[in-house]
């Protein structure tokens, strides 16, 4: 890791300026095509308004960054998808789950999620709806949240080494009390997952939802993915808990297995 000693005189503001930027980017992604007002990006990030509306300008000039003409807000701009596909192709995790994940929401009747770890952030990677009348369509393939908001966030941080996860909450403090979120109360949530092997919540980031995740476990013991459903409250009660979380196990297996397979 570098530090300010590392870098040549007259760099240090260059490479300040090029995290924040990273920082604005990652909050506005976390509203996708709605996008996001400057004071909200200014709670998100912490930072000055006129430093937050500068970076945007520049982001601006650059097609990373797009304004609505209409309601003044910000989102990610077109650029960001188009330097994404220069980026290396590595085993189809994605394309692998898939028929896992329409199994299950054709089993279960309600709708699964896939969420990878990206940085900081959790990254839903694809989505299944049921087939239940009600269908709980809380995030978008793409939708990024502080690691440790939503059950998917708490699973991923489950086998994370304990400085690791005190590393991540304090990187997102500040997005984290933007939204609500507890540090305190996001840890006691990674410790049940833990023991329980599975997290759970009664009452989801959706108002009148249930949630549940489970891990997908690389080769190295590491969580790589989490295999997560969302449902209306009353069919994802907590004595369902364990019956579902079953089911959703013996699919991420057989992911970790297909895995193996494509990477072996």
């Amino acid at each position: 890791m570098s530090s300010d000693a590392d870098v040549e005189p007259g760099q240090t503001s260059t490479v300040r300026a090029l995290s924040r930027a990273f920082q604005v980017l990652r909050a506005l992604a976390l509203e996708q095509e709605r996008g996001m007002r400057l004071i909200d990006v200014v709670r998100h990030t912490q930072l000055s308004r006129p430093t937050v509306h500068r970076i945007l300008q520049a982001l601006i000039d650059e097609s990373a960054v797009e304004q609505d003409a209409a309601t003044r807000r910000y989102r990610v701009g077109a650029e960001i998808s188009l330097l994404a596909l220069a980026r290396p192709s590595r085993v189809p995790l994605r394309k692998i789950a898939e028929p896992y994940l329409q199994y299950l929401s054709d089993q279960l009747g309600d709708t699964v999620f896939l969420t990878i770890q990206s940085g900081r952030d959790s990254v839903c990677l694809d989505r299944r709806l049921g087939s239940f009348p009600v269908k709980v369509m809380s995030i978008d393939i793409g939708t990024r949240r502080p690691l440790g908001v939503g059950v998917a966030g708490v699973m991923l941080m489950a086998a994370l080494p304990e400085a690791e996860v005190e590393h991540l909450l304090n990187l997102n403090a500040a997005r984290l009390a933007a939204i609500d979120q507890e540090i305190e109360v996001i840890k006691q949530r990674i410790e049940q997952a833990q023991r329980l092997g599975y997290a759970y919540v009664a009452n989801g980031v959706t108002k009148g939802t249930s949630a549940l995740s489970v891990p997908i476990w690389g080769p190295e013991g590491d969580i790589i993915a989490a295999l997560s459903v969302t449902a209306i409250s009353g069919n994802l009660l907590p004595e369902d808990a364990p019956r579902i979380a079953a089911a959703l196990q013996e699919q991420a297996t057989a992911i970790t297995r297909r895995l193996a397979q494509a990477s072996g």
